[in-house]
């Protein structure tokens, strides 16, 4: 019966009594000590020493203590079972306890509100997500809304009569619509058409430039969309047949070799094999996209489809490189059966490469040989060697020869190996009565040419770095170079800066097709003077 009577007037006390002021939870925890004295002033209250005296004597009874937090209702209990210093009914919530024990981490919507109190805490509100937008489309991103209007508004204007375009009529689809080289249209054309109506409708080609969702595409995406075939993820060299075919038939520039067919076809895979050299870097005759989008083919064939004159477009389509490659082709091939053994490649360039990198080459270490006879070297082989030849400052090029001299194959050139190719350079400067260099002393003017990561030996890496790499590889087997770059003219090094975009390559085709052609009209002079001419000589242009 006292215990009851001390909860009730416990109950009943007046916080006033206490003379507490208004404190935050946040001012008590800076000064633990007004903690302490608020807590010696609660015990010395009189109810208190009741209350306490009462549980030691349930204690000692052996009675269940209602203590607060002892059940499951604790926040009901407590405000009956100790003194409080609010006005019965006042009282906020007491925070329930986590999993962890600690009454400060509470779990998350557990429907804790504001104190009555006014504390300074603020309730936090729920983070606010973030709705990131879709960036991965399987089939590509969707056109959006005025974009879709626009184009299907200039493909009214073309599909006017309702009824469907043939092959002559879609060129202005493909150029003013797709925004795509002129020469694309026979193929976009068969694309569409693939059952092969001959008529391209209005819906067939909504169907596949808009909802296909090719109009979002890139350019070098689209195209090569268009080129592969069903199935595959790369390009092959067929399948860059049917535009070259079409080039041919439509490009202003190539109207003169309407007559001559083989030469067409001549052409159409010089510039293949020149765009696979450059462009698919792993050599494996797969063009993937990645490499489309890297290589500068895009941009080449933008200009083709500008430039009434082919021979002005330097990358991959001049005709004049064309001929260049097709004439050096048919100088070493005496029997024109269009292959090509060592003694043959013996006499490129006026005898300049040894024998030693040629064994090399035929070796098939840089490249692996697209002819079928044994010991012999096709047109495609040949298009490679030359262009890696005479423009030993690209990245090709320095690959080809980097195998070559790497003759264990562990992707360093050690002076060993250096050394066995120069051995032959040394031997013909001497046949030459020329001052032989000693190895030793261009091993050093190597090593400060090039800057190696360690001077004893080079990586590719290392000639990748070094604009002067190509030099490298004239001294060590083409003689005619190396001793040119040792007694190089001023002159021409002022012009080679003055025209800094032309490449090594673009150099040596000009000065051959000037050469080639100033002999072809010597030659059709001397026929016109009455002299016999032999057929079999004659020059295949």
């Amino acid at each position: 019966m006292e215990v009851e009577a001390a909860r009730r007037d416990a109950a009943t006390l007046d916080p006033e009594l206490l003379q507490l002021p208004e404190l935050s939870p946040g001012a008590l925890r800076e000064n633990p000590g007004l903690a302490e004295a608020l807590y010696s002033q609660w015990l010395a209250l009189p109810e208190t020493s009741k209350l306490v005296n009462s549980l030691i004597e349930d204690a000692k009874a052996g009675a269940t203590l209602n203590v607060t937090g002892s059940s499951a209702s604790t926040n009901a209990a407590s405000s009956g079972s100790l003194p409080s210093m609010f006005p019965a009914g006042s009282a906020p919530p007491l925070s329930p306890r986590s999993t962890s024990g600690s009454p400060r981490v509470m779990r998350r919507g557990s429907g804790a509100g504001p104190s009555s109190l006014g504390s300074p805490l603020k309730v936090v509100s729920e983070p606010v997500r973030e709705v990131i937008p879709q960036f991965y489309f399987k089939n590509g991103r969707p056109a959006p809304k005025d974009l879709k209007e626009q184009c299907l508004s200039r493909i009214d204007h073309l599909f006017f009569a309702g009824e469907g375009l043939q092959i002559q009529e879609f060129r202005s689809v493909t150029k003013d619509i797709c925004k795509l080289p002129s020469f694309f249209s026979s193929v976009l054309f068969k694309k569409i058409d693939a059952a092969g109506s001959g008529t391209v409708t209005r819906d067939a080609f909504v169907d596949y430039w808009i909802n296909d969702n090719k109009i979002t595409m890139d350019t070098a995406s689209q195209i090569f969309e268009i080129l592969r075939k069903p199935g595959y993820n790369y390009l092959t060299q067929e399948d860059f047949k049917p535009v070259l075919k079409e080039l041919l038939a439509t490009h202003p520039g190539l109207e003169f070799l309407q007559g001559t067919p083989e030469f067409q076809e001549r052409y159409a895979e010089t510039v293949i094999y020149r765009i696979f050299y450059s462009i698919n870097r792993a050599g494996n005759g797969h063009l993937t996209l990645r490499e489309l989008k890297r290589g500068n083919l895009i941009a080449a064939m933008q200009q083709l489809d500008e430039e009434e004159d082919i021979n002005k477009v330097l990358r991959y389509f001049s005709y004049e490189h064309f001929y260049v490659i097709y004439c050096k082709f048919w100088e070493l091939d005496t029997d024109h059966d269009f292959l090509i053994d060592k003694e043959n490649l013996i006499r490129y360039g006026n005898h300049s490469l040894t024998y030693r990198i040629v064994d090399r080459i035929f070796s098939q270490v840089p490249r692996k040989f697209t002819s079928m006879t044994e010991g012999k070297m096709g047109y495609e082989d040949f298009v490679y060697f030359i262009l890696s030849e005479e423009d030993k400052s690209s990245e090709p090029s320095l690959e080809y020869w980097f195998k070559c001299i790497d003759l264990d194959g562990n992707g360093i050139l050690t002076t060993t190996e250096m050394q066995f190719f120069y051995e032959e350079q040394l031997h013909r400067m001497e046949c030459m009565a020329q001052e032989p260099v000693l190895f030793e002393d261009i091993l050093c003017q190597m090593i400060d040419m090039i800057g190696p990561e360690n001077e004893c030996y080079f990586t590719l890496r290392d000639l990748k770095r070094c604009k002067l790499s190509g030099n490298i590889f004239n001294i060590l087997f083409n003689l005619n170079k190396f001793m040119a770059f040792e007694t190089r003219d001023p002159f021409l090094i002022r012009q080679e800066r003055e025209n800094p975009t032309l490449t090594e390559w673009d150099r040596f085709a000009h000065r051959e097709y000037i050469r080639l052609s100033m002999e072809e009209d010597g030659e059709d002079a001397s026929n016109g003077s009455g002299d016999v001419w032999d057929e079999s000589l004659e020059a295949p242009f």
